[in-house]
Protein backbone atom coordinates (compact mmCIF):
# COMPACT_ATOMS: atom_id res chain seq x y z
CA UNK A 1 0.00 0.00 0.00
CA UNK A 2 1.08 3.70 -0.64
CA UNK A 3 1.69 5.65 2.47
CA UNK A 4 0.24 9.00 1.71
CA UNK A 5 2.64 11.27 3.21
CA UNK A 6 5.60 9.12 1.66
CA UNK A 7 3.84 10.04 -2.05
CA UNK A 8 3.26 13.90 -1.07
CA UNK A 9 7.14 13.89 0.11
CA UNK A 10 8.12 12.25 -3.64
CA UNK A 11 5.86 14.58 -5.46
CA UNK A 12 7.12 17.30 -3.66
CA UNK A 13 10.66 16.52 -4.42
CA UNK A 14 10.25 15.76 -8.05
CA UNK A 15 8.68 18.91 -8.02
CA UNK A 16 11.47 21.09 -6.41
CA UNK A 17 14.11 18.90 -8.46
CA UNK A 18 12.50 20.37 -11.68
CA UNK A 19 12.29 23.79 -10.18
CA UNK A 20 8.67 24.43 -10.92
CA UNK A 21 5.98 26.05 -8.65
CA UNK A 22 3.26 24.64 -7.16
CA UNK A 23 1.01 26.37 -10.14
CA UNK A 24 3.15 25.70 -12.41
CA UNK A 25 2.59 21.81 -12.08
CA UNK A 26 -1.14 22.63 -12.03
CA UNK A 27 -1.06 24.14 -15.21
CA UNK A 28 0.93 21.44 -16.84
CA UNK A 29 -0.93 18.70 -15.34
CA UNK A 30 -4.46 20.16 -15.18
CA UNK A 31 -5.03 19.59 -11.49
CA UNK A 32 -5.74 22.29 -9.28
CA UNK A 33 -3.37 23.69 -6.89
CA UNK A 34 -5.34 23.24 -4.16
CA UNK A 35 -5.38 19.34 -4.92
CA UNK A 36 -2.06 19.05 -5.50
CA UNK A 37 -0.54 21.09 -2.19
CA UNK A 38 -3.56 18.53 -0.08
CA UNK A 39 -1.36 15.75 -2.47
CA UNK A 40 1.85 16.87 -1.20
CA UNK A 41 1.25 17.49 2.46
CA UNK A 42 -0.45 13.77 2.49
CA UNK A 43 -3.98 14.98 3.41
CA UNK A 44 -5.26 13.17 0.02
CA UNK A 45 -4.43 9.94 -1.41
CA UNK A 46 -5.60 10.84 -5.43
CA UNK A 47 -7.17 8.67 -7.59
CA UNK A 48 -5.40 7.03 -10.72
CA UNK A 49 -6.35 9.21 -12.96
CA UNK A 50 -5.29 12.55 -10.77
CA UNK A 51 -1.88 10.44 -10.25
CA UNK A 52 -1.14 10.19 -14.46
CA UNK A 53 -2.10 14.16 -15.14
CA UNK A 54 0.85 14.71 -12.32
CA UNK A 55 3.24 11.96 -13.77
CA UNK A 56 2.47 14.02 -17.20
CA UNK A 57 3.32 16.89 -15.46
CA UNK A 58 6.53 16.21 -14.05
CA UNK A 59 7.09 14.48 -17.41
CA UNK A 60 7.23 10.98 -16.02
CA UNK A 61 5.47 7.74 -16.76
CA UNK A 62 2.81 6.60 -13.63
CA UNK A 63 4.87 3.45 -12.98
CA UNK A 64 7.78 5.83 -12.75
CA UNK A 65 6.31 8.11 -10.19
CA UNK A 66 5.37 5.26 -8.11
CA UNK A 67 8.54 3.51 -8.55
CA UNK A 68 9.81 2.13 -5.08
CA UNK A 69 6.85 3.40 -2.94
CA UNK A 70 4.92 0.46 -2.98
CA UNK A 71 5.18 -1.69 0.59
CA UNK A 72 2.82 -4.25 0.15
CA UNK A 73 1.08 -6.34 -2.89
CA UNK A 74 -1.79 -6.13 -1.06
CA UNK A 75 -4.05 -2.92 -0.73
CA UNK A 76 -7.04 -3.08 1.23
CA UNK A 77 -8.86 0.16 1.30
CA UNK A 78 -11.43 0.95 4.35
CA UNK A 79 -14.95 2.22 3.85
CA UNK A 80 -13.15 4.92 5.78
CA UNK A 81 -10.65 5.75 2.94
CA UNK A 82 -12.90 5.97 0.31
CA UNK A 83 -13.15 9.29 -1.65
CA UNK A 84 -16.83 10.66 -1.27
CA UNK A 85 -17.57 13.47 -3.44
CA UNK A 86 -20.92 15.41 -3.83
CA UNK A 87 -20.99 16.80 -6.82
CA UNK A 88 -23.18 20.07 -7.90
CA UNK A 89 -26.99 19.17 -8.85
CA UNK A 90 -26.73 16.74 -5.67
CA UNK A 91 -25.30 13.32 -7.30
CA UNK A 92 -22.83 11.44 -5.36
CA UNK A 93 -19.48 9.62 -6.36
CA UNK A 94 -17.56 7.20 -4.08
CA UNK A 95 -14.21 6.04 -5.71
CA UNK A 96 -14.07 2.61 -3.93
CA UNK A 97 -10.79 1.17 -5.42
CA UNK A 98 -7.33 1.97 -4.24
CA UNK A 99 -4.23 3.42 -6.14
CA UNK A 100 -2.21 0.70 -7.59
CA UNK A 101 0.97 1.57 -9.07
CA UNK A 102 0.54 1.16 -13.24
CA UNK A 103 -2.74 0.08 -13.05
CA UNK A 104 -4.53 2.50 -14.45
CA UNK A 105 -8.45 0.94 -13.09
CA UNK A 106 -10.80 2.52 -10.78
CA UNK A 107 -14.21 1.57 -9.61
CA UNK A 108 -17.05 4.10 -8.85
CA UNK A 109 -20.17 3.83 -7.04
CA UNK A 110 -22.40 6.51 -7.84
CA UNK A 111 -25.87 7.90 -7.12
CA UNK A 112 -28.32 9.86 -8.58
CA UNK A 113 -31.23 11.57 -7.13
CA UNK A 114 -34.58 11.81 -9.40
CA UNK A 115 -34.59 13.89 -12.40
CA UNK A 116 -30.77 14.82 -11.79
CA UNK A 117 -28.20 14.84 -15.19
CA UNK A 118 -25.08 14.45 -14.07
CA UNK A 119 -23.74 15.72 -17.52
CA UNK A 120 -21.59 14.53 -20.52
CA UNK A 121 -18.19 13.52 -19.91
CA UNK A 122 -15.21 13.70 -22.10
CA UNK A 123 -13.64 11.19 -24.33
CA UNK A 124 -10.69 9.48 -22.48
CA UNK A 125 -7.56 8.07 -24.81
CA UNK A 126 -8.10 5.31 -27.08
CA UNK A 127 -7.98 2.19 -25.13
CA UNK A 128 -10.04 2.74 -22.68
CA UNK A 129 -13.00 1.05 -21.42
CA UNK A 130 -15.54 1.45 -18.95
CA UNK A 131 -18.55 -0.89 -17.42
CA UNK A 132 -21.66 0.18 -15.98
CA UNK A 133 -23.55 -2.15 -13.82
CA UNK A 134 -27.04 -0.53 -12.18
CA UNK A 135 -27.97 -1.84 -8.92
CA UNK A 136 -30.91 0.30 -8.00
CA UNK A 137 -33.36 2.25 -10.16
CA UNK A 138 -33.17 3.71 -14.13
CA UNK A 139 -30.11 4.68 -15.79
CA UNK A 140 -29.82 6.76 -18.76
CA UNK A 141 -26.59 6.00 -20.73
CA UNK A 142 -25.60 8.42 -23.59
CA UNK A 143 -22.21 7.11 -25.47
CA UNK A 144 -21.41 9.19 -28.57
CA UNK A 145 -25.18 9.90 -30.37
CA UNK A 146 -26.55 7.17 -28.84
CA UNK A 147 -28.86 6.33 -25.97
CA UNK A 148 -29.39 3.29 -23.49
CA UNK A 149 -32.08 3.28 -20.83
CA UNK A 150 -30.82 0.62 -18.01
CA UNK A 151 -32.88 -1.09 -15.24
CA UNK A 152 -31.44 -2.23 -11.99
CA UNK A 153 -29.63 -5.44 -12.70
CA UNK A 154 -28.56 -4.29 -16.00
CA UNK A 155 -24.81 -3.52 -17.56
CA UNK A 156 -22.91 -2.46 -20.14
CA UNK A 157 -19.66 -2.42 -21.74
CA UNK A 158 -18.23 0.53 -24.01
CA UNK A 159 -15.03 2.13 -25.28
CA UNK A 160 -14.46 5.07 -23.45
CA UNK A 161 -13.20 6.96 -26.12
CA UNK A 162 -15.79 8.55 -26.81
CA UNK A 163 -17.81 11.63 -25.14
CA UNK A 164 -20.91 9.61 -22.24
CA UNK A 165 -23.09 11.03 -20.10
CA UNK A 166 -25.57 10.00 -17.34
CA UNK A 167 -28.72 11.27 -16.31
CA UNK A 168 -31.58 9.56 -14.13
CA UNK A 169 -34.68 10.60 -15.49
CA UNK A 170 -37.21 8.37 -13.23
CA UNK A 171 -39.07 9.49 -9.98
CA UNK A 172 -36.33 6.90 -7.77
CA UNK A 173 -32.77 7.27 -6.82
CA UNK A 174 -30.72 5.55 -9.42
CA UNK A 175 -27.57 3.97 -7.80
CA UNK A 176 -24.98 2.31 -10.30
CA UNK A 177 -21.30 1.00 -10.84
CA UNK A 178 -18.29 2.28 -13.34
CA UNK A 179 -15.07 0.36 -13.89
CA UNK A 180 -13.01 2.26 -15.62
CA UNK A 181 -9.87 1.04 -17.30
CA UNK A 182 -7.97 4.09 -18.13
CA UNK A 183 -5.23 4.20 -20.81
CA UNK A 184 -4.32 8.02 -19.65
CA UNK A 185 -5.92 10.73 -17.96
CA UNK A 186 -8.79 12.87 -19.94
CA UNK A 187 -8.01 16.15 -21.12
CA UNK A 188 -10.68 18.19 -19.05
CA UNK A 189 -10.68 20.98 -16.97
CA UNK A 190 -8.35 21.02 -13.82
CA UNK A 191 -9.92 18.39 -11.41
CA UNK A 192 -10.59 19.99 -7.59
CA UNK A 193 -11.10 16.90 -5.98
CA UNK A 194 -10.17 13.11 -5.82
Amino acid sequence: MIDPVVLGRRLHDLRTDRGLALSALATRAAVSVSMLSAIERGEKTPTVVVLSRVADGLGLSLSRLLADLESDRVIVRRAAEQDHVAEPGGWHRTVLTPVVPGVNFEWIRTTLPAGCDAGSFPAYAAGSHEFVAVESGTLWLGVGSAEYVLAAGDSVYFPADETHSYANRGHEPCSYHVAALVMRSRLTHPITSS
